[in-house]
């Protein structure tokens, strides 16, 4: 039996369809400089790109 990778389960998650969603970083602090649309642009989550959804699905299927 294999652990959990817990890095991968507290950062990434996988949607229905087999997506790889995470958060980018660089978001939460020190946004205050920004004007409001690069703000509302940062929130929410991000698509994986492919060439690492292969990896990251191993990861996480453990």
């Amino acid at each position: 039996m294999t652990k959990t990778v817990k890095f991968a389960t507290k950062r990434l998650r996988i949607t229905k369809k087999g997506k790889v969603l995470f958060r980018p970083s660089r978001q939460n602090h020190f946004n205050a400089k920004q004007s409001g649309n690069q703000t509302r642009q940062k929130r929410g989550l991000r698509n994986l790109p492919q060439a690492q959804v292969k990896v990251f699905k191993k990861i996480l299927e453990r």
